[in-house]
């Protein structure tokens, strides 16, 4: 497995992002301080409910809302549990629960198409957005593990889902976008387990191949939790990164608790400052 011995049911609604023609709140949006958050359930900020909290969007709280604070920035958080890299262009490309979720439960903001089709409409009618995030791949991973048996399927998987980045990537700038983008990276759900280490390496190596080409900036969550791990002898969760009570089932889903949301903002935040004053932009 790339990143993780998981509960079953949590693989299938794991990692998010989706996007949409806003309703409500995207006319509030200020255009010259609009930040759009595009990913996974990393991004989403989903955490195991009853399924009555589904029904509310505001429960999940992710690094989006820690960002749009710190930066001052009005957030558009476009995201949905279980999206993967090809769903994120083609409501027929691969899905990891997305479409499921879609179906039954509110996203952050409602759309009927891709998210990539609201990603560029909204950069399009926001043409001064100062910061753009993606957080995807994690689910074409967890596709690959269930469906792969040889070590050729599983880097021709990730490969495709490299090149499914890259023309997200691309898109993005075509639509006119000249502001911060950046591509979250990964962390491991065990800094301790060797094998989990090298799977999230490989998956990141794929994630952000295509980065440079698109001048986008590399946030490196990887190396953020690592750190923070270290305390806790390498193991993400006993850090309290993840959802969970180790204390009580020793176990952690795939998800950050508030406490790894918060770090990932803060690394976001550091990234998108140093990366305005390469650029001598404010």
């Amino acid at each position: 497995m790339l990143l993780s011995r998981v509960r079953t049911g949590l693989l299938a609604v794991a990692v998010a992002v989706s996007a949409m023609v806003m309703s409500g709140g995207g006319s509030a949006v200020a255009s010259d301080r609009a930040y759009l958050a595009l990913g996974d359930s990393v991004v989403f900020g989903y955490i195991t409910h009853d399924v009555p909290a589904y029904a509310n969007p505001a429960n999940f709280i992710g690094y989006p809302d820690y960002v749009g604070r710190a930066l001052n920035l009005s957030t558009t958080n476009a995201s949905c549990a279980g999206e993967a890299s090809g769903g994120f262009q083609d409501l027929t490309g691969n899905d990891n629960g997305c479409r499921f979720y879609r179906a039954h439960w509110p996203l952050h903001v409602a759309y009927t198409g891709t998210q990539l089709a609201f990603a560029t409409h909204f950069l399009k009618t926001h043409p001064k957005t100062r910061l753009v995030t993606l957080g995807i791949g994690a689910n074409d991973a967890f596709i690959l593990q269930r469906t792969c048996t040889t070590q050729e399927c599983l880097l021709a998987g990730l490969s495709a889902m490299s090149e499914n980045v890259g023309a997200i990537l691309g898109a993005i700038r075509q639509a006119g976008y000249e502001g911060v983008l950046a591509v979250v990276n990964y962390y491991s759900l065990d800094y301790a387990d060797p094998t989990q280490v090298a799977g999230t390496q490989l998956l990141n190596h794929f994630v952000t191949a295509s980065a440079a080409a698109h001048h986008a900036i590399v946030v490196d969550e990887y190396t953020a939790f690592g750190n923070a791990a270290a305390a806790a002898g390498g193991h993400t969760c006993f850090a309290g990164l993840l959802n969970g009570d180790p204390s009580v089932d020793l176990a952690c889903d795939v998800h950050p608790s508030q406490t790894g949301q918060q770090l990932l903002a803060q690394t976001i935040d550091n990234a998108y400052f140093k990366a305005i004053s390469e650029s001598g932009n404010e």
